[in-house]
C-alpha cells in the first residue's frame, strides 16, 4: 500500500524524529536522495550545468545542500537567491564551500518574500543562469506553501520552462497545495519531483499529480513516527490488489461466488445494459440477473445471463445490485433498488434520479460513482470546482449521502462516509479510459466485487485498479519511476 500524510502529520513525525537524530541529519538525508536522483536524471554530472531556485527555509536547504553534492562531483552550480536575507544559512555556507555559484533573483535588491519574491525585475544573472541550465531544481516553497506563485518566482519558472531544462521539484512543485493538490495559479510544472519521508496527498491528486511528474520517495526514516491510522490518501499496489481479489474455492458454486443483479439500459440506450452486464460477467460474478427492457441485446451478446421484464424485487437472488447505466428516466426501477437490503453501486442516470434521504437511510452499503459532471450537479458547483478540488469534492459527496463515493477522473477517489478512514486514490488511471461506455463497464465490476463480498471501499478501489490495467494498450500499467 502507498501511503500518503497530510502536512500536520508529516510536520509532526519530523519533529519526533527530530529529538532522536543529531541536528541537521534528516536535511543531509533529504539532500542525499536528492542529489542522487538528479543525477541520474543528468546522467553525466561532471560538467553538468544545474540551476537551484531557492526560497526561504528547509526547501531551500534541502536544494542548497544538494547543490553542494553535485558541485563536488564537477557540475557547474549556481543558486538563484529569492530571499537572500532568509535563505538557509547552513546550506548556502556548504554550497559556497563547495565551489557553487551564487546569484540574487532581483539585482540589488533583498527580494522578497521566499514563496516568490515580489519585488523588483528578475535579473539578467539569474535569467542568464537559467537559460543555459539543463537541469533546473525547484527549491522555491515546500509543503507548507499556499497559493500560487508570486510574480518574480513566476517568471523564473517561465524562463526555466523555455530554456527546455529538466525541471526536479523538492519535496513538492512549488505552488501545488501539499494536503488536496489543488493548484490556484502559477505553479511548477516538474518532470520529477523528488519527495521525503512519505508521500504527500498532492502528488497522487489531479491537478497536483500533473505538475509532479514522475515521483520518487527518498527515505529519511520517518516510517517510525508516521501512524498509519492517520493516512490522509492510500493507493493498492499490485500486492493488495492480489490479496483482496476473491478466488473461487473447491466448494465455490454460482451463489458463493456473487449474483450480481443489474437494472440498467433503456430503449434508447441498450448497449448501456449490455456492457454493464459484461463488466459484472468478466469482474468474475458466479451469475448476472439483468432486469429491463434490453432483455434481447443482453441475451443476444451473453446468453448466460438471467433476464427479468419485471420488478428488481421480484427478479430473484442477488448479493449486491448495479443501478443507473443508461437507465434513462425509469425511478421506478432505481426505487425498488435502493429499497433491497443489499448492497447496491448507483451509477449515470441513477445518480440524476436518487434520493438523497433514501440513500442515507440505507442499512446496506451504498457505492455511488459519478463523473466529476454528475458529482457536480449533485453538490450544486460547476464542474471546474470538483475538478480542482477533487479530494474535497469526494469528501463531501460521501458525508451528504452517507455511502461509499466513487469519484472518476485523471484520478479516480474512493472516499467513505464518516471521513475516519483514507481516502483511496487508482494510481493505474489512463487517457485510454476516456471513451463511451467505459464508466458502464466500471459499475458492472465493482458491483461483481461487491456481491462476491468485498467491502463498498475495496469493490470501488478494486475494480477501478483493474478496469484502468484492461483499458491500457501497455498492460500491466507500472509507474514510471
Amino acid at each position: 500500500m502507498r501511503t500518503a500524510y497530510s502536512v500536520e502529520s508529516v510536520r509532526a513525525a519530523e519533529h519526533a524524529l527530530m529529538a532522536r537524530v543529531p541536528d541537521g541529519a534528516l536535511m543531509q538525508r533529504a539532500a542525499a536522495g536528492l542529489a542522487v536522483a538528479c543525477g541520474q536524471l543528468l546522467g553525466k554530472v561532471y560538467g553538468a550545468r544545474v540551476v537551484l531556485l531557492v526560497g526561504s527555509g528547509d526547501n531551500g536547504g534541502d536544494a542548497l545542500y544538494a547543490g553542494a553534492r553535485l558541485a563536488r562531483r564537477g557540475a557547474g552550480v549556481t543558486a538563484v537567491l529569492l530571499a537572500p536575507e532568509r535563505v538557509h544559512g547552513g546550506g548556502l555556507a556548504a554550497f559556497r564551500g563547495a565551489g557553487g555559484r551564487v546569484v540574487r533573483a532581483v539585482d540589488g535588491a533583498e527580494g522578497g518574500e521566499g514563496s516568490s519574491g515580489d519585488g523588483g525585475v528578475v535579473s539578467e544573472g539569474a535569467l542568464a543562469a537559467v537559460g543555459r541550465a539543463q537541469l533546473v531544481v525547484d527549491g522555491i516553497v515546500g509543503i507548507g506553501g499556499k497559493g500560487a506563485l508570486r510574480p518574480l518566482a513566476a517568471r523564473l519558472v517561465r524562463a526555466a520552462d523555455d530554456s527546455g531544462a529538466l525541471v526536479v521539484a523538492v519535496d513538492l512543485p512549488s505552488g501545488v497545495d501539499a494536503d488536496t493538490g489543488q493548484v490556484a495559479g502559477d505553479a511548477v510544472r516538474a518532470d520529477a519531483t523528488v519527495t521525503f519521508g512519505t508521500y504527500k496527498p498532492g502528488l497522487l491528486v489531479d491537478p497536483g499529480r500533473e505538475y509532479a511528474g514522475a515521483v520518487r520517495l527518498v527515505d529519511i526514516g520517518l516510517d517510525g513516527s508516521l501512524r498509519p491510522h492517520e493516512a490522509a490518501l492510500e493507493a493498492l499496489q499490485y500486492v493488495d490488489v492480489d490479496r483482496l481479489l476473491p478466488v473461487p474455492g473447491a466448494e465455490s458454486d454460482k451463489y458463493r461466488r456473487g449474483v450480481v443483479g443489474v437494472v440498467a439500459g433503456s430503449a434508447r440506450y441498450p448497449g448501456a445494459a449490455v456492457l454493464a452486464v459484461a463488466g459484472a460477467l468478466r469482474g468474475g460474478a458466479g451469475a448476472v440477473r439483468y432486469v429491463g427492457p434490453a432483455a434481447d441485446a443482453v441475451i443476444a451478446r451473453f446468453p448466460e445471463a438471467l433476464v427479468s421484464d419485471g420488478p428488481p424485487a421480484k427478479a430473484g437472488r442477488v448479493q449486491a445490485w448495479v443501478a443507473g447505466p443508461g437507465l434513462g428516466d425509469d425511478a421506478g426501477r432505481l426505487r425498488d433498488v435502493v429499497a433491497a437490503d443489499v448492497p447496491v453501486l448507483i451509477d449515470a442516470d441513477g445518480l440524476r434520479l436518487v434520493d438523497r434521504d433514501a440513500v442515507r437511510g440505507r442499512a446496506a452499503p451504498t457505492l455511488l460513482t459519478p463523473h466529476a459532471g454528475e458529482a457536480a450537479a449533485l453538490l450544486g458547483v460547476s464542474r471546474a470546482e470538483v475538478e480542482g478540488a477533487r479530494l474535497d469534492s469526494v469528501r463531501e459527496l460521501a458525508g451528504r449521502y452517507a455511502a461509499t463515493v466513487l469519484l472518476k477522473g485523471s484520478t479516480t477517489l474512493v472516499a467513505s462516509p464518516g471521513g475516519g478512514r483514507a481516502v483511496r486514490v487508482n494510481p493505474t488511471g489512463t487517457a485510454w479510459l476516456a471513451t463511451a461506455g467505459s464508466g458502464d463497464v466500471l459499475s458492472g465490476l465493482a458491483g461483481s466485487l461487491l456481491a462476491a463480498g468485498l467491502e463498498a471501499r475495496d469493490a470501488g478501489a478494486v475494480g477501478a485498479f483493474l478496469h484502468a490495467c484492461a483499458s491500457s494498450p501497455t498492460f500491466p500499467v507500472r509507474p514510471s519511476w
